[in-house]
């Protein structure tokens, strides 16, 4: 067996399991998740309907590198988005379509990084999503965690690494809007890491699945396409990742992107051509509907809008809560023990929350999610209030 599989810890939901294991939740109460980040909005129609349509195309095998249909409403909803002048995204150079952005996040690590260059390393936010970590593991590299401090925004501090180690750098996963902060990296940040990207030799691999989850009385966080457009002309060196699941509704769809330095597709195309990845016809037509149409979007925000605004006026009172920059987080401070918090508002309120330590590793400053949560806003508004009203009680009876 590859040894590396020994070094891939428990992920969250297998520690959180365990955590709730014996505990018995009052049989009235009905349960409420705001664990999962798995949106549970309905699903655009034009997207099922181009599903549905296009069903024949099961009897086809797709091309790795999708439709050129496909990667043009890619293109387009990204010239769009961030503002990217004409032409400069070349949906034949710059794009290709992936089947969730998880498999992607994990398989550019197996495609960049180089092994021969010892020690290889893989710079990742902390907490952050798991897979930065095992595809860092897997690929032979070693991670190193940024802590993500409330007195920094909850952004990697960039002036706390050295140019030493700047330079032992070959990949590095950023999160913009933050998983679990709900943080937005602003452009003058991004310009840093461009800069720092070019002094050290190393690739930036952009998450901004959560990029369309804003407030409608807010500006759209800024992309990491339209930063590099805006200020070196071109995409040497960023790689960045969409999806539909959180956008659209759409994680069962299983549809995404990647997109960024031409040189850097080139090469990923390669690896994924021998991987046997291709998206299937019919999803293909589905996202594209899906990538072309706003209106669902703009709904979408504005019912996670209507969310945040109930809950905080429930819960502003009695938990550290704020309106984050984007997402559908909530990150606060707990009064006691992350964990045990956890496990006892499960097992007397009958919510399951995630502790912010099991998205996070120890770094020599502790661990940056120890006494934190993880709330997702994910589950219809009725269920949303009910569990914040469980959780002020708790909250109250403590």
């Amino acid at each position: 067996m590859n040894p590396d599989l020994d070094r891939l810890q428990p992920y969250p939901f297998q520690k959180l399991a365990a955590l709730k294991q014996g505990a018995t939740p009052p049989a009235a109460l009905g349960h409420i998740a705001l664990s999962i980040g798995e949106p549970r909005h309905a699903a655009p129609a034009v997207a099922r309907e181009a599903l549905i349509t296009h069903l024949d195309g099961l009897s086809g095998y797709p091309l790795t590198r999708g439709s050129d249909a496909l990667r043009e409403a890619i293109a387009g909803w990204a010239g769009r988005r961030f503002g990217l002048p004409a032409g400069l995204l070349d949906p034949q150079h710059h794009i290709l379509p992936v089947s969730g952005t998880r498999e992607a996040l994990f398989a550019l690590a197996q495609c960049v990084v180089d092994r021969s260059r010892q020690p290889a390393e893989v710079f990742m936010p902390n907490p952050f999503y798991q897979i930065y970590e095992g595809a860092a593991l897997l690929a032979g590299a070693r991670p190193r965690f940024m802590d993500l401090l409330p007195e920094h925004g909850f952004l990697p501090d960039l002036d706390a690494v050295t140019p030493a180690q700047w330079d032992r750098c070959q990949l590095l996963y950023l999160c913009s809007p933050g998983n679990p902060s709900g943080s937005v990296m602003p452009e003058d940040y991004l310009v840093r890491v461009l800069e720092l990207a070019h002094r050290h030799d190393f690739i930036i691999a952009a998450d901004e699945c959560y990029s369309e989850i804003y407030f409608n009385d807010q500006p759209p966080p800024p992309g990491l396409l339209g930063v590099a457009a805006r200020h070196q002309g071109d995409f040497n060196r960023v790689v960045v990742f969409h999806s539909l699941s959180k956008r659209s509704n759409l994680p069962g769809l299983r549809s995404g992107f990647v997109a960024g330095d031409a040189r850097v597709m080139t090469a990923f195309h390669q690896y994924r051509t021998y991987h046997g990845c291709s998206m299937a016809p019919p999803v293909q037509a589905a996202s594209i509907a899906a990538w072309n149409d706003e209106t669902h979007v703009e709904e979408n925000r504005d019912l996670y809008g209507r969310k945040f605004d109930a809950v905080l006026e429930i819960l502003s009172d009695v938990l550290p809560v704020s309106r984050p920059d984007a997402g559908f987080y909530l990150w606060p401070e707990v009064p006691m023990d992350d964990e045990r918090f956890a496990r006892e508002l499960f097992a007397r309120w009958n919510i399951t929350v995630l502790p912010g330590s099991y998205l996070s590793r120890d770094t020599a400053a502790g661990n940056p999610g120890r006494n934190r949560v993880r709330m997702a806003l994910v589950a219809p508004l009725a269920e949303c209030v009910e569990a914040a009203q469980r959780i002020r009680a708790f909250l109250t009876d403590h």
